[in-house]
């Protein structure tokens, strides 16, 4: 097979095997969700078209492996009537990745598979220098690892405290992992350190007379992350956005903006590297109007 071919095929999701004329088939999987239905249709695509296989990959998406490349057009038109579509790969937007968000996880902050959901229907395929991968995290425990991702989220949640009602019991000092709440030297007023505050709203949640209470609650974005050969951190960038819309905007416009920095297989981070974060920053404000 020559190689123009397999890049076509690589770019629909068809990735060739080390075992000559086999195929691992990636499927669009959005934030690690299936309907039961979609697993029975996929269990039996499996069984007809591989070899009763499937591997689970590390960014919440199945693969079907050992397919034959004369079945792979069978094998998509087999699954169409249960909703699964084949994925991508390439110099393309990924698969979205995202926790269960709040309507499943007591952690949750925001709505995680809303939000990837929302994501994926505008931005899922679409070209870029390389690939640019986006991963939702509903709270600051970050378990889809925002800070890997080109474009990380996390759900946040920013303190205030309210002095009537408080007893000055020390919960709420004692509950937070970064040491961020404070007594005044005159002893009648808790300070809360923003530049310390991680967004996990522990405070809110212990404070056992409702004194500290939800000030902020929305989304952290962070940019230039990756894995990979030669690792890298995602830098937080902009101030709480509070909407899905507002963060929707942010996620489009830093896709933009690789777009237009960034050279072919160059990843996001890297062109970070070389525009500085500045640039991103001035580029995003102009875009979308959030700082």
């Amino acid at each position: 097979m020559n190689g123009p071919d397999y890049r076509e095929l690589k770019k629909g999701g068809m990735m060739r095997q080390a075992e000559d004329g086999l195929f691992s088939v990636r499927l669009h999987v959005v934030g690690g969700r299936l309907a039961t239905p979609q697993l029975r249709a996929i269990q039996a695509a499996a069984d007809r078209f591989g070899r009763g296989e499937i591997h689970l990959t590390s960014r919440q998406g199945v693969e079907i492996p050992h397919v034959a490349q004369d079945a792979l057009a069978a094998l998509t038109e087999f699954l169409a009537p249960s909703g699964v579509g084949v994925g991508v790969a390439g110099p393309t937007v990924r698969t979205v990745t995202a926790c269960q968000g709040r309507r499943v996880c007591p952690s949750g902050v925001i709505d995680s598979p809303e939000l990837a959901e929302a994501v994926d229907k505008e931005l899922y395929g679409k070209p870029a220098p390389h690939k640019f991968k986006i991963g939702i995290s509903g709270c600051v425990n970050n378990c889809l690892k925002a800070e890997e991702n080109d474009v990380g989220i996390k759900g946040w949640i920013e303190p205030r405290w309210e002095a009537p009602a408080c007893t000055f019991c020390g919960v709420c000092q004692a509950v937070c992992p970064t040491k961020a709440i404070s007594t005044s030297e005159d002893g009648r007023a808790l300070i809360i350190d923003p530049t310390l505050c991680i967004g996990c709203g522990d405070c809110i949640a212990s404070c056992p007379t409702g004194s500290m209470r939800e000030k902020i609650r929305g989304y952290r974005i962070f940019a230039g992350g990756k894995f990979g050969r030669r690792p890298s951190l995602g830098r937080r960038i902009l101030g709480v956005l509070r909407t899905k819309e507002e963060a929707m905007a942010a996620i489009a416009a830093v896709l933009d903006f690789f777009r237009e920095h960034g050279k072919p297989r160059e990843r996001f981070g890297d062109t970070l590297q070389r525009t500085g974060l500045p640039a991103l920053v001035a580029f995003l404000n102009e875009r979308t109007g959030i700082s």
